[in-house]
């Protein structure tokens, strides 16, 4: 089967700002952030609980604050990177981590609040204990049912999270999160290489690259960007390599498919009739 290369090479535009190839998708999410949370903005304090827009990638995610000027964010607030060679279930823990923040009910005058699908276990158990009881059932047994029922709800979520992140490293701050910006801009030209081609050199490339992406995001985890200055420049210098062969890879396919349709042109030109009659001699 003749490969198809990628219409252009890499462009290393990717992530320079959210939703680069959906600018409209960016003017929703800001504006569905700004009915529902907090927006960045100057009264704005570390304890702030700022409203992410996550942008979902094939390695993972980016979480974008929104900025209270209406201006565009430059450095995501969060980076998430997705463990290599993950499996089906490992990507669901992506959209699961990645999923809109829960909608959550204040208790009166409790500094405190619950999530509304706890609220709702909770309301469902009452109602079922409360039929429960009238039915029979001692009040011993449904009592502790409808208490754990939504113990148990918020215990399960908290667990879902806690699992999900064990295929996911997440890096958060403005300089960690903009080297690995600038690392993932250079995979995601990796990434969109090898899904416009069938060549193994290139879905190859978009491995390595998962892997160096997954490297830098643990090193940015444990380590300042001073400690694992080396390593993290080797990592981007091994990462430009594979863009570079990449680009090299898409322009010799390109001439190599350019050369093999012209040679099939030429055999396939059809040869013009012959105007030569040849003469009958009398008898």
């Amino acid at each position: 089967m003749t490969d198809t290369p990628p219409r252009t090479p890499p462009t290393t535009a990717h992530h320079e700002r959210p939703f680069t190839g959906h600018p409209g998708r960016w003017e929703k999410e800001r504006a569905r952030a700004e009915r529902t949370g907090h927006v960045r903005n100057d009264s704005c304090s570390d304890a702030c609980e700022l409203v992410l827009v996550h942008e979902r990638t094939w390695w993972g995610w980016l979480g974008w604050t929104v900025p209270g000027d209406g201006s565009l964010p430059e450095i995501p607030h969060q980076i998430g990177v997705l463990t290599a060679a993950a499996t089906y279930l490992q990507r669901l823990a992506v959209r699961w981590l990645t999923r809109r923040p829960a909608q959550r009910i204040a208790l009166g005058g409790i500094p405190a609040s619950v999530r509304l699908s706890v609220a709702a276990v909770a309301v469902v158990s009452l109602l079922t204990g409360l039929y429960a009881a009238a039915q029979g059932i001692p009040v011993d047994v449904v009592l502790p049912a409808i208490l754990l029922a939504p113990l148990l709800t918020e215990h399960l979520l908290e667990r879902l999270d806690s699992r999900a992140r064990e295929h996911v490293r997440i890096v958060e701050g403005d300089v960690p999160c903009g080297y690995l910006q600038r690392l993932a801009a250079l995979h995601s030209d990796l990434v969109a290489a090898a899904v416009s081609s069938d060549r193994y050199e290139l879905r190859r490339a978009a491995e390595i690259g998962q892997h160096l992406l997954w490297d830098a995001a643990g090193l940015l985890q444990t380590q300042d960007t001073l400690a694992a200055s080396d390593a993290l420049i080797a990592r981007e210098r091994l990462m430009l390599h594979l863009v570079n062969q990449v680009t090299q890879t898409i322009g010799c396919t390109a001439s190599e498919d350019g050369a093999t349709e012209a040679g099939q042109a030429r055999a396939w030109r059809p040869t013009p009739p012959s105007t030569h009659h040849s003469r009958r001699e009398p008898s």
